[in-house]
């Protein structure tokens, strides 16, 4: 099996130079990127297995990257980390909402940074195979999701789903009626003690429902309790 390949978009040469020695004695693929602009080229060119990105960065900055990534057809199935030295919860937050799936604040242990790429790295692979093998399709109302196929259609029209929305609308639509807490939707999405808050569940399912337009009432608030797709 050929090494993971990793893009590291981050503009401090001494940063990026710590995390490909880092990443390479762990035997992977290393690709550096030190603008926004060249790290969206080269994901666009050459697909990694994941990217590091920095959220200040010259040109085109993380969030910007993150976003444009995830809205491209091409690249949008792509992990990301998003690397910040700022500890305000609107940029993870924001990070969040566009799709990105973890995030480390810096100052950072390279030491916790591999176990978070190994934790996201572990989590897709899951699902590719849990997809792989399923052929069970779910059907409520006028949603209809394919597992095998990663796809989501509502109204027969597919919809623009970030990696972490797909995975919110399977967790929700596979149980319809059934009321899951924030912390279920945590460990369903991101596995067993992930120090998530609760604002960044909700930012996720605000984002699902906008994309849901009409039928964005078929994902149900719990009041104090959490969240259900109606039942049909």
């Amino acid at each position: 099996m050929s090494p993971h390949k990793i893009l590291v978009v981050e503009d401090e040469e001494d940063i990026g130079q710590l995390l490909e020695y880092n990443l390479k004695r762990e035997h992977y693929q290393v690709a550096l990127a030190e603008s926004g602009r060249l790290g969206l080229e080269m994901a666009r060119k050459d697909p990694p297995d994941l990217i590091l990105l920095d959220l200040m960065l010259p040109e085109l900055n993380g969030l910007e990257v993150c976003r444009l990534l995830k809205a491209d057809h091409e690249t949008r199935h792509i992990p990301i980390i998003m690397l910040t030295a700022r500890s305000e919860d609107v940029d993870v937050v924001s990070g969040l909402e566009l799709g990105a799936d973890d995030y480390v604040s810096k100052p950072f242990s390279p030491r916790i940074l591999l176990a978070r790429i190994r934790a996201v790295m572990r989590r897709y692979e899951v699902v590719s195979e849990e997809s792989s093998m399923s052929s069970d399709s779910i059907e409520v109302g006028p949603l209809l999701v394919h597992p095998g196929r990663h796809q989501a259609l509502l109204d027969g029209v597919e919809m623009k789903l970030t990696h972490m929305e797909y995975k919110l609308l399977l967790t929700l639509a596979g149980r319809p009626g059934w009321v899951f807490t924030r912390d279920q939707i945590v460990k369903s999405l991101r596995g067993e003690n992930y120090a998530v808050t609760d604002r960044a569940v909700d930012v996720l399912v605000v984002g699902l429902r906008k994309k849901m337009n009409a039928h964005s009432a078929l994902v149900e608030t719990v009041r104090g309790v959490g969240y259900r797709f109606q039942e049909m």
